[in-house]
């Protein structure tokens, strides 16, 4: 297990009050168990926060009514425009979405990348509130992590402002 406080990795308050809009091709719904199903090219939108997913599956508890959404894709991705401006992009074969916790869970050849800096394992934790990101991988491979050099980002930020 790898664990680490990424710098920056703080989610843009505003996002978590805003609404969350979804579009899909197509809607499905259980509606005793509070289930819903969104199927094809599924968007799903809040704030900055940008999912992405061919199957999006929303799950709200019985007693809580707080909302999971768990998005399947080849890959899933989720965007986010953190408060200091910088991006945010995780992708993985799932991605599993709980504001109430402040949490991503992303799985299945998941990444994380952040100003040119990439994260990869079987499993990513990304914890918006307390700006942790946890990378697990299987037993037999190994978690990896690419970082750029601050000069990269400095040449990256000094092209922008020009």
């Amino acid at each position: 297990i790898f664990s680490a406080v990424t710098p920056n990795c703080f989610a843009a308050k505003l996002d978590l009050k805003a609404k969350i809009k979804i579009n899909a091709s197509r809607q499905a719904a259980d509606l005793k168990n509070k289930i819903f199903s969104y199927i094809d090219n599924v968007i799903i939108t809040q704030g900055s926060l940008v999912i992405k997913a061919d199957l999006v599956q929303v799950i709200s508890e019985l007693d809580t009514n707080e909302k999971t959404y768990i998005a399947k894709g080849k890959p899933a991705t989720f965007e986010q425009i953190l408060e200091d401006g910088t991006p945010i992009y995780l992708q993985a074969n799932e991605i599993k979405y709980q504001p109430s916790q402040n949490m991503v869970i992303i799985s299945g050849n998941a990444e994380l990348r952040q100003e040119g800096s990439k994260s990869s394992g079987s499993i990513i934790t990304y914890n918006f509130l307390t700006e942790q990101v946890e990378a697990e991988s299987d037993e037999n491979d190994r978690v990896q992590t690419v970082l750029q050099p601050q000069s990269f980002d400095k040449k990256k930020r000094d092209k922008k402002n020009k």
